[in-house]
């Protein structure tokens, strides 16, 4: 029988072409119809230190990295020591015989990935080595690579035939290693080419272009791990007539920057990580105060401080929601998907121009570097929606009323402020109490108009449901089904709109027994909030700096269901 799918991880150090491996074989891959998805996890120095990146083709489509390894390429010694015990059984192990040796490991073979490189008179072409050699392992015909190389190398210059031929060479090269080890994992069924166009691309990527299909007009940022490919995008994407992308010099400088230009009337957005989104607290408190739309993207690493810069957690949600002082509570937009985040990007501006306030997105390192083929996002189905602006005569009173009123844009009629004091209905400073009181109602009340937000179910019926959110939802559904297949009464929830919750979806968890929820931190936010909205949630943690493993999640949820349904049974 073919297999289905395949787990590679490419380990080594950073420089060493390990992310350029991994990448390489998803591309490879996916032009031919394969499901792919990456994972990578490195230091945070520039170059240097422990990389390893994770590569899996499927027939299906992929949800999470993989559990177990079908082949570790490590590049040195180091790795090969870190990663071995995540083989699994009948896997097979390459190594880099010009680094080091293995005695005595019967499921590995070595090869000098460089020396061989170099033989081709191409020193580059190491990655092309390995990536011959993975091909061989589980009989995948090598034009696929040769076509990836032909169309990855044609780039116009004059020696572009010079490179793919020697990156050819390469593979060959790495193909014949193989061979000589003796060693197969089994054939891959052939690939089931999706419907419709694909895309490979990342969550930041996806994330951006989401944005610009919303009519994203200025971008302001500050470089910061692992937001600052957005940063990059805008820049090189962004700029045109009546656009504008620009490196700031701090956070406070980027968030102040786009309320000023989302004051003149412009779509503005601004990216960054958990250190950067607490310096930003204060601007945004601003945003919600005078009621300027804006967007600010928080890419979610391990934190306290600098924490683990490059690592996945899910530990800013909290920081999130009321991120400034006072009174407070932003709209929170989490995606789970590569696909997601481009959803996320585009919503995130209709609902900021639609309650005229801050919304944050909320993503996280695991998707901002994961990439993966989607269906190609179809624009005619994007529905950008533009803020009211007032058009009427002067004196008018904005903040007069309980409700959304039109924005004055300077240069049209109406009174121009941006108060981050207490001000009455025309924006002028006020201590009054009822003017306070009247105006935290109206700010509160307007997340009314975000109670659009979509949900997922299954299995509605159970007492005990699963419900993830974020970065989780793809291994929090593997471990469901895998469940529901052994027949455990469990059901399925799942919204990436988590404030305002759908309020349907509100109403159907506050009537469960237990709802359970998957979420990298150790304080169970998600969890919290939930109970603090009248939820019976409980949280299984996890804050290794690792996504969740399915088969892990799945024991943690079926010995949870085992207690909750003996309690339920002796009460």
């Amino acid at each position: 029988m073919k297999n289905t799918d395949f787990v590679v991880r490419f380990a080594g150090e950073g420089g060493q072409g390990v992310v350029t491996s991994a990448d390489g074989f998803a591309s490879a891959n996916a032009q031919v119809g394969y499901h792919v998805q990456t994972f990578s996890t490195f230091p945070s120095q520039i170059r240097g230190g422990p990389v390893w990146t994770q590569t899996r083709i499927s027939t299906e489509p992929i949800r999470s990295s993989g559990d177990d390894l079908d082949v570790l390429v490590a590049f040195n010694e180091y790795a090969y020591n870190e990663h071995k015990s995540e083989i699994r059984e009948g896997g097979v192990i390459i190594f880099d015989s010009g680094t080091f040796e293995l005695e005595g490991v019967e499921n590995s073979f070595g090869m000098a990935f460089d020396d061989l490189a170099r033989s081709t008179g191409n020193a580059r072409a190491a990655n092309m080595v390995v990536m011959g050699a993975l091909a061989y392992l589980v009989e995948i015909d090598q034009s696929i690579l040769e076509q990836f190389v032909t169309k990855r190398f044609t780039r116009g210059r004059p020696n572009d035939q010079e490179i793919i031929e020697s990156n050819i060479k390469a593979l060959t090269l790495g193909r014949i290693e193989a061979e000589n080890s003796g060693f197969m994992i089994g054939q891959m069924a052939d690939a089931i080419p999706p419907e419709g166009e694909q895309v490979l691309i990342n969550g930041n990527v996806a994330l951006s272009l989401g944005a610009m299909a919303a009519g994203i007009d200025v971008y302001v940022g500050y470089p910061i791990s692992p937001a600052t490919p957005i940063l990059l995008f805008m820049e090189n994407n962004l700029p045109g007539p009546g656009k504008f992308a620009y490196q700031s010099t701090s956070e406070i400088e980027s968030i102040t920057s786009i309320i000023g230009a989302a004051f003149a009337g412009k779509k503005a957005m601004t990216a960054t990580a958990g250190p950067g989104f607490t310096l930003m607290g204060e601007g945004i408190g601003l945003a919600w105060m005078a009621e300027i739309p804006v967007v600010v993207v928080d890419v979610q690493r391990g934190g306290p401080s600098t924490g683990l810069p490059t690592k996945t957690e899910q530990s800013d949600l909290l920081t999130a929601l009321y991120p400034g002082h006072g009174d407070m509570q932003m709209p929170v937009i989490a995606p789970g998907t590569v696909e997601e985040c481009f959803v996320a990007g585009h919503r995130a501006f209709a609902w900021a121009e639609r309650y005229q306030g801050p919304v944050v997105v909320l993503s996280e390192h695991m998707l901002s570097e994961r990439n993966q083929n989607i269906p190609k996002p179809d624009l005619s189905k994007v529905n950008s929606e533009n803020r009211s602006v007032y058009t009427g005569t002067n004196g008018y009173q904005r903040y007069d009323g309980w409700e959304l009123s039109p924005m004055p844009i300077p240069g049209n009629p109406g009174s121009y402020v941006a108060n981050g004091s207490e001000h009455d209905g025309m924006g002028d400073t006020t201590h009054l109490a009822d003017r306070h009181i009247q105006m935290t109602n109206r700010r509160f009340s307007k997340l009314k108009l975000l109670e659009d937000g979509t949900y997922e179910s299954q299995n509605t019926d159970a007492s005990i449901v699963l419900m993830p959110w974020g970065g989780s939802k793809g291994s929090g559904l593997s471990a469901y089904e895998e469940l529901a297949e052994e027949g455990v009464d469990l059901g399925w929830y799942y919204t990436m709109y988590l404030s305002p919750l759908p309020p349907k979806l509100l109403e159907e968890l506050r009537t469960k027994d237990l709802v359970l929820v998957p979420e990298l931190n150790y304080m169970g936010q998600f969890a919290s909030v939930l109970r603090s909205q009248g939820v019976k949630a409980e949280a299984i943690t996890q804050y290794t700096g690792l996504p969740f493993k399915v088969r892990e999640l799945a024991s943690r949820i079926r010995d949870r269901v085992g207690t909750q349904q003996k309690e339920s049974v002796t009460a």
